[in-house]
């Protein structure tokens, strides 16, 4: 499986295709959907998302009500592009229309990609990097994530985004809780956290952050449960599961870290107090005492949860501008300033969740037959039995 996005934050639409998905899977353009209602929830989200009401159209590959084995391709209209027509628009701009370029960026903000993109790809007009860079392309990626999400559900693997911490705020382990409770409370959370007792400390420190011009990021976390062990491979880099995890949760705009289970803190503690003991029973075969590891040894799943964290830096966007530079004067200024959330770190985790759900489908369906999902199924459930009598 892999999917390509393309689509700027004000144009016309956000395309995914998807391919590889296995054919004769039921899919529903609700499944898409419900992923992208909640990608734009979460207090401190700012008025575009009062703007937009995503929804992805299946423009092809599924034909009622199951997925064809051909490219799936989907489409989230922006409503906010009427009002960018001469900005944004295709067509050349006639000759004394420049009025139309009223909203040329040539003030890079620290923290974005403007300047970089700028130098590389040689544009003067700056927005011509900050459209595409901006994290409005994480729509089409959690749609992708969703259709994954669709493919795990239906082999009984199940995934869970929350929040872990925000604004130096650390919600307390939950790990008594079920799959479906974790999914539950996080949903019923303005700042997508398990634990309660923190949860109006996260918003207090949002509503500051924003009262003071200010962001404040945080650290999302990915429960994954269900899958078996032997996910993924020892054999080379590459094919390693939990690196090509952390690959793409650093590839989501604004996340600086990543770390499984214990991450860092193994580096301060005993070999005895990190690494995961192994026992077996008649019924479940093999399994660990502990998961220390975040339900990784070797690059390879244990069978036990995979536990992922992300970091998230504080988005760049500041109302209170720190200091840039002009690349047309080379004067000093103020950085410019663009529609932006105070904190993204709730919504940041559903769409961590989708991206973490598309990379375990994309290996499954490396390891498995996957022209046709039944087969697939089966295949699943065979190892599974495989395993467990090992």
């Amino acid at each position: 499986m892999r999917y390509l996005t393309a689509g700027e934050s004000h144009g016309k639409q956000l395309t995914t295709i998807l391919e590889g998905v296995p054919s004769n899977m039921p899919l529903l353009q609700e499944d898409i959907n419900q992923s992208l209602r909640r990608r734009q929830k979460g207090h401190g989200r700012g008025k575009r998302m009062q703007i937009e009401k995503d929804a992805a159209e299946i423009a092809s590959g599924v034909r009622h009500g199951y997925t064809l084995g051909s490219p799936i391709s989907l489409v989230i209209h922006n409503d906010d592009f009427k009002h960018w027509v001469d900005i944004m628009g295709e067509a050349p701009i006639e000759e004394g229309a420049e009025r139309k370029l009223r909203r040329k960026v040539s003030r890079p903000r620290p923290g974005h990609a403007d300047l970089n993109g700028a130098l590389k790809y040689g544009h003067r007009d700056m927005r011509n990097v900050l459209e595409r860079s901006s994290a409005r392309e994480t729509a089409a990626r959690v749609a992708a994530g969703a259709v994954a999400k669709t493919l795990l559900r239906q082999l009984d693997i199940e995934v869970a985004g929350y929040v872990k911490e925000i604004g130096g705020i650390v919600a307390e382990d939950q790990p008594t809780l079920t799959m479906k409770e974790r999914q539950e409370i996080s949903e019923e959370s303005a700042v997508r956290t398990l634990d309660k007792a923190v949860e109006q400390d996260m918003m207090d420190a949002i509503d500051h952050a924003k009262k003071e011009g200010d962001s404040i990021g945080g650290v999302a976390e990915v429960y994954v449960e269900g899958l078996p062990a032997g996910m993924g491979s020892y054999v080379q880099y590459d094919r390693k599961l939990d690196s090509r995890i952390a690959g793409s949760v650093v590839s989501i705009n604004a996340f600086k870290g990543v770390e499984f289970g214990l991450g860092f803190e193994a580096a301060r503690k005993n070999g005895s107090k990190v690494h995961d003991e192994i026992a077996w029973d008649e019924q479940d075969g093999y399994y660990r005492k502990t998961n220390r590891l975040g339900g990784f040894e070797g690059g390879m799943t244990t069978g036990m949860p995979i536990v992922v964290k992300g970091v998230m830096k504080p988005i760049p966007t500041l109302y209170k501008p720190l200091q840039s530079v002009d690349i047309e004067s080379k004067e000093p200024f103020n950085a410019s300033i663009e529609r932006s959330d105070s904190c993204a770190v709730p919504a940041a985790s559903v769409v961590m969740e989708h991206v973490v759900a598309f990379e375990v489908a994309k290996a499954i369906t490396e390891q498995f037959p996957s022209d046709q999902f039944p087969k697939l199924k089966q295949a699943i459930d065979d190892y599974r039995e495989e395993i467990r009598c090992f």
